[in-house]
């Protein structure tokens, strides 16, 4: 099979597990925003962005690590022993950690009545963080069917407890008999309100832990030590790395919190959040790319035509991205009805979030050079650069603007970064990337969609007949531009 077809088509395959997937996910979201108050949400926010920061720790790189190593040394099963021990380790002292200091911790981030959401916490990092060697496995072992049911299986579990502790439960509590109330008691506590997406995650991510024990029983239980350290060598960067860009997309999260006034924090982190997930589209295609392109990278560096494909790859992989600007763009008035009314003032920050995924998207298909070269160190000065840039310009507009500061600081970092990351590219390993398309589709897509809000109708038959009408448009001079004229998938 021609190399892009296999990507694109392993890509489509890991999509059913996270596009599918997030995209039943992010059903949850009418849910979460109509029963919780933006304040309420916010803490869902909060909390999440943690995760986010604390996943990062408890796997340091180890996952890239792995398929790094894998294929190098030509010892798969030694090298996926030794990290899944590694992480096996590490995240069980995580967990006993938070468990002993469970009141301080909730003391510190301000949930004094919590400490509960501190030990579920430490369990979903603690599981996710040991799974996420047997999901590499899959990837590398070209196993996205069962990787694929895996997630679909978590995502599915988790849906369904939100539908019945958040919808069913209350419903049936408000609306049953006495004695219905008091069996249900056994079962549900309606004081515990957010807390209920958390233990469906929680539940989910236990599940998920046990349908890959199979997967990690198998190993022999000896770590090799020299694996281990070039493996930490290898990975600490991208810890680094990973924590500076994790920096980039939710340090506002967690500062907003502190940086704006206690009366409307929780409400404006609220509106944030919620508006996010209304350009979830971009970040989950971004990340279903990147769970296909990783290993395929890796595997395609030593063909002769590799540079040639890795630019065919970012050409096409911005078109998909500007496709799907459009879309969310001229269809915001369906899109919005995912989140509830009270959250509408923050659709605003959309255009800007959709176009800041694109560019992460962009820099994560710029980085195969510093990875490929074992630079990854240079990866984490990129990331670092970001980092410094996203906490000084969430420090000046936050204050200032509010959520609307946020999203133009994510857009300035992920784009500063982008442009750098070209530069030092092309001199330790140039690329021919078409510029004039690469940069030429989103800056048309925008356009396009700016000049539409600006004096086309926006409700009505005859603006449903305009935005497919220009959907189609972009569809159709894409193909006779690129697929027509360069017959892009028959490989030189």
């Amino acid at each position: 099979m021609h190399p892009l077809r296999k990507l694109a088509s392993q890509t489509a395959i890991y999509g059913l597990s996270s596009i599918v997937g997030r995209l039943l996910n992010y059903l949850l979201v009418p849910l979460h925003t109509r029963v919780y108050s933006p304040e309420q949400y916010g803490i869902v926010t909060e909390m999440y962005s943690y995760v986010a920061f604390l996943l990062i720790v408890l796997t340091y790189g180890f996952e890239t690590a792995f398929f790094r190593f894998a294929g190098q040394e030509g010892e798969k099963d030694k090298v996926y022993t030794t990290s899944l021990i590694s992480l096996l380790v590490t995240s069980l002292g995580f967990f006993l950690l938070c468990f002993t200091f469970a009141q301080p911790i909730a003391n510190i981030i301000e949930y004094p009545e919590q400490s509960e959401y501190v030990i579920w916490f430490a369990l979903i990092l603690a599981s996710d963080a040991i799974t996420a060697i047997p999901f590499a496995k899959l990837r590398l072992e070209n196993r996205p069917i069962k990787f694929a049911v895996i997630k679909l299986i978590n995502i599915g579990i988790n849906i369904l407890l939100n539908l019945f502790f958040i919808g069913f439960c209350p419903w049936l509590f408000k609306t049953g008999s006495a004695e219905t109330r008091e069996m249900l008691l056994l079962i549900f506590d309606p004081e515990i309100g957010v807390g209920y997406v958390f233990i469906a995650n929680l539940m989910a991510s236990l599940l998920t832990f046990v349908l890959l024990i199979p997967d990690m029983w198998k190993i022999k239980w000896e770590i090799d030590w020299v694996l281990w350290r070039k493996m930490m060598k290898y990975g600490f960067p991208l810890l680094i790395g990973g924590l500076a860009g994790i920096t980039n997309e939710m340090f506002s999260r967690v500062s907003m919190k502190y940086q704006l006034p206690k009366d409307i924090s929780m409400y404006q982190l609220g509106i944030f959040g919620a508006c996010y997930k209304v350009s979830i589209l971009m970040t989950i295609f971004v990340q279903t790319f990147r769970f296909a392109a990783e290993p395929f990278f890796f595997s395609q560096a030593k063909e002769k035509d590799a540079k040639q494909l890795y630019a065919q790859v970012m050409h096409w992989f911005v078109i998909a991205c500007s496709l799907i600007y459009l879309g969310v763009m001229l269809l915001m008035n369906v899109v919005q009805l995912f989140i509830g009314e009270a959250y509408y003032e923050g659709l605003a920050i959309v255009p800007i979030l959709l176009m800041a995924n694109l560019f992460l998207g962009v820099f994560f298909n710029l980085s195969i050079w510093f990875k490929l070269n074992d630079k990854t160190y240079i990866g984490a000065w990129l990331a670092i650069m970001g980092a410094l840039i996203t906490i000084a310009l969430n420090y000046l507009w936050i204050p200032e603007f509010g959520y609307v500061g946020a999203s133009w600081a994510t857009f300035v970092c992920y784009l500063i970064m982008v442009i750098v990351s070209y530069i030092l590219g092309q001199k330790n390993y140039p690329i021919a990337y078409d510029l004039k398309r690469i940069v030429g589709y989103p800056l048309a897509v925008a356009l396009v969609v700016a000049i539409y809000s600006a004096y086309l109708p926006m409700e009505g038959l005859i603006s449903w007949v305009l935005k497919l009408l220009i959907i189609l448009l972009f569809i159709a001079f894409v193909y006779l531009l690129e697929v027509r004229k360069k017959k892009l998938f028959s490989r030189p």
